[in-house]
C-alpha cells in the first residue's frame, strides 16, 4: 500500500481475521459500514469499538488488513464492506495528493449502518 505525506499507519500486532462473502455472517456483527471509491487513489482507515470483519472473498487482494477492530485500506474504484459489533469510532480518509476529508472532494464516500440486515 502506497504511504501518503501526512498518513499514519497504526501497528498490527494480532491475526487479521477476514471471512468470505459465501460464509454465513456472525449475528454478533449487526452493523454495516461501506466505502465507496470515487475513482482517485485513497486511503481510508476505519475503527470500531468491537469486532470488525471485511466482506471480500479475498481482502489481501483488495489491499485491505483488518485487525480486531480496525480496518486500514486502499480504494480508487468500487465498494468494500465490513460488518461490525459495537459503535464507529473513527474514520479517517486521505486522497492520493495527501489531503484528508473534509478538505478533499475525492475521498470515498462512507455509508454506516446500524442494525442492517443480513445480504
Amino acid at each position: 500500500m502506497m504511504r501518503y505525506p501526512g498518513y499514519r499507519s497504526m501497528a498490527r500486532d494480532t491475526p487479521v481475521q477476514n471471512r468470505t462473502d459465501s460464509e454465513p455472517t456472525d449475528t454478533q456483527l449487526p452493523n454495516l459500514v461501506t466505502i465507496v471509491g470515487r475513482g482517485v487513489p485513497s486511503n481510508y482507515e476505519v475503527a470500531v469499538d468491537g469486532d470488525l470483519e471485511m466482506l471480500a472473498a479475498d481482502p489481501v487482494a483488495e489491499g485491505t488488513v483488518v485487525s480486531g477492530g480496525v480496518a486500514e485500506g486502499s480504494i480508487d474504484v468500487g465498494v468494500q464492506r465490513f460488518r461490525f459489533s459495537g459503535e464507529m469510532a473513527n474514520v479517517r480518509l486521505v486522497d492520493w495528493n495527501g489531503d484528508q476529508a473534509p478538505d478533499s472532494a475525492s475521498v470515498p464516500t462512507v455509508h454506516v449502518e446500524y442494525g442492517a440486515p443480513q445480504r
